[in-house]
């Protein structure tokens, strides 16, 4: 009846973990028929995600659910050849009579991530790295941005996309080269690879911290000052639910954000001094009160850790 289709390893502790616990949910809470393809393509191929959605669509299921930006262009393609089947994409940004989107804001709380590390920063140098670069990849990166400007004009930004979310040692290189460059605080969108950089960082042991995402990192390791909490496998639960309920409505892009705290919030670690925790704690009220507007574009220059050089984005192409 639905097919959940993670793109990527459905262990990586990062954002496929968390779409591979929104099938488990629907499995215990919602139906048995339900099944999920996982491990299908880390580096998020086009062509790939096209070819198994639609071997996905000719078992002829009533749903298939699409985890990650990087399934816009697939669903958009594959939903046209089978009209009858329900589409979703999780993060995504495609909407037709019947394909949807249902969202978590990551970029909410990578804005607040971003007013973190700006406040906590003692060399004015944040870092960033990140693997692919779909959509809301690069939404989440800009609001990071975003939030370490409002909070530390004087901040330089070292961003890089490593081209590779689970592989330890290209992440962990990247690691090494910013905080060659000196970057004290450095937040990661990372999936598998992200254990290269946690133990780089270990490795100063205090000099340089780090910010997650998806989880709470905070209480898996003290590296961690705190981590942009976005939870999509509520969101796969929750389109799974509207469907079998009745209630999915094609030509539609839902989302969760922090006024949900179970679903998206900054964790924050107790070595985060109270007066800094209280001032990230007002930028959210006016977040949720609409006093500020979250950029999401970035159009600065990204860091070649391998070089120490910046480089213009399009350099990664």
């Amino acid at each position: 009846e639905i097919s959940v289709l993670l793109p990527g390893n459905a262990k990586d502790n990062g954002f496929m973990e968390a779409g591979y616990r929104g099938y488990k949910r629907i499995a215990e809470e919602l139906t048995t028929s339900v099944k999920c393809v996982y491990n299908v393509s880390a580096t998020s191929n086009k062509e790939v995600l096209t070819k198994e959605l639609r071997k996905l669509a000719q078992e002829g299921p009533k749903m298939i659910i699409a985890h990650g930006g990087q399934c816009n262009a697939p669903v958009a393609t594959i939903s046209k050849e089978f009209p009858s089947i329900k589409f979703v994409v999780i993060q995504g940004n495609v909407k037709s009579d019947n394909v949807s989107s249902y969202k978590v804001d990551q970029e909410q709380s990578a804005f607040l991530a971003g007013a973190l590390a700006g406040y906590m920063t003692k060399t004015n140098k944040v870092g960033h790295i990140s693997g692919a670069w779909p959509k809301p990849g690069l939404q989440a990166r800009a609001a990071f941005y975003d939030g370490l400007m409002r909070a530390n004009k004087k901040a330089k930004f070292y961003t890089h996309f490593t081209g590779n979310l689970d592989d330890n040692a290209i992440n962990a290189k990247a690691a090494e080269g910013e905080i060659k460059a000196g970057v004290d605080v450095i937040y990661t969108m990372l999936n598998g690879g992200r254990f290269g950089v946690n133990d780089t960082i270990a490795a100063t042991k205090g000099k340089v911290k780090e910010i997650g995402n998806v989880i709470d990192w905070t209480t898996i390791s003290p590296i961690f000052i705190g981590s942009a909490v976005a939870d999509s496998s509520v969101a796969i639960f929750n389109a799974a639910k509207d469907f079998r309920e009745g209630n999915f409505k094609g030509n539609s892009i839902s989302k969760i954000g922090l006024e949900d705290e179970a679903v998206v919030r900054l964790a924050i670690s107790d070595q985060v001094p109270k007066k800094v925790a209280r001032k990230v704690a007002k930028l959210q009220k006016d977040l949720l009160a609409g006093k500020v507007k979250i950029n999401t574009e970035y159009t600065g220059m990204e860091f070649n850790p391998a070089t120490g050089e910046f480089v213009d984005q399009d350099a990664k192409n």
